[in-house]
């Protein structure tokens, strides 16, 4: 978590600011400077640190404290804010993309969100909008037995099926097809339909 959206910095632009390659930093001066200064996503790849934090340590000086408790403006990452919703990092990310939560932003390539955003869709839950959407269990309207309910080809497939006597039915679909329109697999499904309702 970035407390209350604080600047942070990475690696790479601290090497940049030292005027030495990555690697070298990486390899002369990061151990000692990973023990002191924690990153903020500890379990992710993107190694992010406070940016004041990062220059005390830079600079020898002690590490000022970063802020306590939770706060609107924190950024979370896909981790955190799927532990506050109580789904999956992959589900935080599918509702970003599909619009039921922000898109956040892009911080040193990870995406985070504002725990504003989050508490809102967390206070607002998918499918409960203005309104409340619909009682759970309830459809929009009473159920149809079978798909082809009320279709008035089902009497044409029933005459079929009483006048075919032991002729296949896909032979009887394909004629009634040929015959009436549509295709062979509509009408097996229509006789089907027919014969279960008869």
């Amino acid at each position: 978590m970035i407390p209350r959206n604080r600047p942070v910095i990475n690696e790479a632009d601290i090497a940049r600011q030292a005027a030495v390659p990555i690697a070298t930093w990486r390899r002369r001066d990061a151990p000692a400077f990973r023990e002191r200064v924690p990153s903020l996503f500890p379990a992710s790849r993107f190694l992010i640190y406070d940016l004041a934090q990062a220059q005390a340590c830079l600079d020898g000086r002690p590490l000022p404290e970063l802020p306590a408790g939770e706060h609107p403006e924190d950024l979370l990452n896909d981790a955190e804010t799927a532990a506050v919703l109580g789904v999956s990092a992959s589900t935080v990310r599918a509702y970003a993309t599909q619009g039921y939560l922000s898109e956040g932003r892009t911080v040193y390539g990870l995406r985070l969100w504002p725990r504003a955003d989050i508490q809102q869709r967390l206070n607002n839950p998918i499918g409960q909008g203005k309104g409340g959407g619909r009682p759970a269990g309830r459809g929009a309207g009473p159920r149809k037995a079978h798909a082809y309910e009320g279709d008035p080809r089902l009497h044409t497939a029933a005459a079929a099926l009483n006048a075919a006597g032991d002729t296949p039915h896909h032979q009887i679909a394909a004629a009634l097809a040929e015959q009436h329109g549509g295709s062979t697999r509509t009408w097996e499904r229509l006789m089907a339909a027919a014969a279960h309702t008869a």
